[in-house]
């Protein structure tokens, strides 16, 4: 890393982007809950007051689509027809068989596609990941969590937050800039919101992890209102918040996005192993950073590519060591990579908001004692 300062943003599961996720992998747990094995590709498009599903699906489970998005809609907290968009708005089903040509391929224990994967771990935070977007994921759950339980009465349920961190020697030092913005209720004076943002959200994300910043360094609603929130003010895409998703730009991005895939589709699965391994390389101190990259082609099983990168941070060992390790690690076929990291089961709500690493009890976390 060459950077002295570095930025990573988060959204709350709110952001219609990532409701359009939740609904996603909704339907898919649905669906795998039923049929472990089934196919799907589901995009969701939330706009004001309408929602759109659509993509390919190959599966035996009879599930009703309107009624999970609707629930899930529910949960994140919209329920206000005011706001122009709730559980109560339409729902449009364009949702159809997976092509047979795509089919073949995977009945074979091939690639769902063809793509390339990154994962990556450091050692800069308890979850091995980067600390920008470790804050940043944090802020954003925090933000959540406030007014889920009533903390924070007048928050509306949608969010970003943005870490600036300074670096010295490759090592973060400090927090140097934190911004949040936060959909809130009219009555509110926006002295307030800075104010109990601040103390309550920002404050206590930061000590947690050991740092604190200066008010004059924290933006919070830079135009200073935000009253409407959700898809009325901003439509939301499956899949659009990638960066958001993995290592806040800190790393390497993959070509597909991960919600609404069932893990067949190596975009998704073949991220987690890639992230399992470069978690594992880091957690047994074979190196203080790694990046793992896999490619995949249609219809064929193992990896075009796998290769790693410990960027000259690996202790007392030799590439040729850390390669055997992988080997060892886990086996990156597709049908490898859903065995070892039993990859067909209803797990990928979890995923859906505050990125899909750093998370305790998901598969691809887990850290292997080494021999």
């Amino acid at each position: 890393m060459s950077y002295t300062l570095f930025t990573s943003e988060s959204v709350a599961a709110g952001h219609p982007d990532k409701m359009a996720d939740a609904i996603s992998d909704a339907i898919l747990d649905a669906i795998l809950e039923q049929d472990p094995t089934a196919r799907t590709g589901l995009e969701t498009i939330v706009g004001a007051n309408r929602v759109g599903l659509f993509g390919e699906i190959k599966t035996t489970a009879k599930i009703d689509f309107k009624d999970i998005t609707s629930q899930t809609i529910k949960r994140l907290g919209y329920i206000n027809s005011e706001w122009n968009f709730s559980d109560k708005s339409p729902i449009d089903v364009y949702i159809h068989q997976q092509s047979p040509e795509i089919s073949i391929g995977v009945d074979n224990d091939g690639a769902g596609d063809q793509g390339m994967m990154f994962g990556y771990a450091c050692t800069e935070t308890e979850e091995l990941m980067p600390l920008p977007i470790t804050l940043a994921h944090a802020l954003t759950k925090q933000l959540d969590q406030k007014r889920e339980d009533g903390t924070i009465k007048w928050l509306r349920p949608d969010g970003k937050s943005q870490v600036t961190i300074r670096y010295h020697k490759d090592k973060p030092i400090s927090v140097e800039k934190v911004v949040m913005a936060v959909a809130h209720q009219e009555k509110v004076k926006e002295s307030e919101v800075r104010r109990v943002i601040k103390n309550k959200i920002i404050d206590p994300v930061l000590e947690k992890y050991g740092y604190s910043v200066e008010t004059r360094q924290v933006v919070i609603n830079g135009t200073g209102l935000w009253h409407i929130p959700g898809p009325d003010t901003d439509a939301g895409l499956t899949g659009r918040k990638i960066v958001v998703d993995t290592y806040g730009g800190y790393a390497r991005v993959g070509g597909g996005a991960f919600s609404g895939k069932d893990p067949s589709k190596v975009d998704r699965s073949g991220a987690y192993a890639a992230r399992y391994i470069a978690k594992n390389i880091v957690a047994s101190g074979l190196a203080d950073r790694c990046e793992v990259a896999l490619a995949y082609v249609i219809g064929q099983a193992q990896p075009q590519m796998k290769a790693f990168d410990t960027f000259d941070t690996e202790n007392k060992v030799n590439q040729k060591e850390i390669s055997d390790y992988i080997d060892k690690l886990l086996d990156t076929s597709v049908n490898g990579i859903l065995k070892g990291l039993n990859l067909r089961r209803p797990i990928y709500s979890r995923t859906s908001a505050y990125g899909h690493f750093g998370k305790k009890n998901l598969p691809w976390e887990k850290i292997i004692k080494k021999n």
